[in-house]
């Protein structure tokens, strides 16, 4: 799986990266998963997507912003987001299990499921 930590050490502030699209390299993405297919099935989950990209635990605490390996980078800014809960933490406190902490973007075939929890979020200026 892929974890993008986002805060210092020490605060619980992570990005689960549940599933992504294909921007090169698709051969070898179907090597490594075992499956010839362009299908969203390919990198639709975090263990998927891990064993696309070759994560093990050798990559733990690689910093994303060092050029080479593994890195962030920019991309196009998404039209559409949807919003829902995060899926697989039934154990934890209600209000961490109904929170809109699970992000995708809107109408992209590469969400991993369930799709039908997402939903456009609700506007800032409806809270006021």
């Amino acid at each position: 799986m892929l974890n993008v930590v986002a805060d210092k050490e020490g605060i619980g502030a992570a990005v689960l990266i549940r599933s992504c699209a294909p921007v090169t390299g698709l051969e070898t993405i179907q090597q490594r998963r075992g499956l010839k297919s362009e299908n969203p099935i390919l990198l639709t989950g975090p263990g998927k997507v891990g064993q696309a990209l070759g994560i093990s635990t050798e990559w733990s605490n690689h910093p994303l912003f060092t050029p080479g390996g593994l890195e962030l980078l920019d991309g196009a800014e998404p039209k559409k987001i949807v919003v829902g809960p995060r899926v697989g933490i039934e154990y934890a406190l209600p209000e961490h299990v109904n929170a809109p902490w699970r992000f995708a973007i809107a109408d992209s075939p590469w969400i991993s499921a369930p799709k039908n929890t997402l939903r456009p979020p609700q506007s800032s200026e409806s809270d006021e």
